[in-house]
């Protein structure tokens, strides 16, 4: 396996990144998941707009975007696999110990790993941890994903697949790796990035294509939604089969079918769609 670390193509086992990366030492980062099917990705001009958008959050300067055009196409080259998970990572670089950042210029590293295709269905849980919505670094995708950790961990503790967390203000948010979506006398709805939740790139594009409206709904929502689905780079549209003990019913139902169908056949059809 080969990977991009500052500014080149290293084997993994010589791709070294120091012990003082900020990156590692208080989760001063940023980065992308992208889907790379047979050395293609999709919607990276999305994904590189958010990675700047998230490094302008953090106060870090703008990333190359051209270095990680250049970074993802010489990765996906070296390292030919049918299904990938291509992740861009972008870091504060060597800093002193503690919050201050150093001066030594940001760390940039572009790494794949395989992977094979979600299921249709899954399960999940909710958690008694929240989003901050009012966070400082809310919207931001960040590499400070402790809490992530923490609640996926418990969602396989109870045989499921992904968390879902409420706000501070008891509403419905996000999973841990996904938006969320539900759907509500027959209409499609999901949270609006002022709940706190990161605003998915997948999440865009199927809200768009399948006229999703952004709701403010109460993590009870979960308990009335006749339909659920997760969205994510990876799952693109996943049916929710068990939220905790409720069972669903036959999955996927008659919308979320629609918007697996919507989305596969637009994303076939445009791999990098940008409106």
């Amino acid at each position: 396996m080969r990977i991009w670390l500052d500014g080149a193509l290293r084997d993994a086992d010589e791709a070294k990144v120091s012990v003082f990366d900020h990156g590692l030492t208080v989760g001063d980062g940023v980065f992308e998941t992208l889907k790379a099917e047979h050395g293609t990705t999709f919607a990276l001009t999305r994904h590189l707009e958010r990675l700047t958008r998230s490094a302008r959050g953090l106060g870090l300067p703008d990333p190359d975007l051209d270095e990680v055009r250049r970074a993802c196409a010489a990765v996906l080259e070296a390292n030919p696999l049918p299904l990938g998970r291509l992740r861009v990572t972008y870091t504060g670089g060597v800093s002193p110990l503690g919050s201050d950042r150093g001066d030594a210029g940001p760390t940039l590293i572009v790494a794949l790993a395989g992977t094979t295709r979600r299921p249709d269905t899954t399960a999940v849980v909710t958690v008694p941890w929240v989003r901050n919505e009012r966070s400082a670094v809310a919207g931001l995708k960040t590499t400070s994903y402790a809490e992530n950790v923490v609640a996926l961990a418990a969602a396989h503790r109870a045989g499921a697949s992904e968390a879902l967390l409420a706000n501070t203000v008891g509403r419905l948010c996000e999973g841990t790796g996904s938006n969320v979506f539900v759907v509500l006398d027959g209409q499609l709805h999901t949270p609006p990035v002022s709940c706190g939740c990161l605003g998915g790139i997948t999440r865009a594009l199927v809200a768009d294509w399948c006229g999703a409206k952004e709701t403010d709904l109460p993590l009870e929502a979960l308990e009335q939604a006749e339909e659920v689905f997760l969205t994510s780079s990876l799952r693109d549209v996943q049916a929710v089969v068990r939220i905790d003990g409720r069972e669903l019913g036959s999955a996927p139902g008659p919308v979320t079918a629609e918007a697996m169908r919507i989305f596969d056949a637009r994303s076939a059809e445009d791999t990098d769609p940008t409106s």
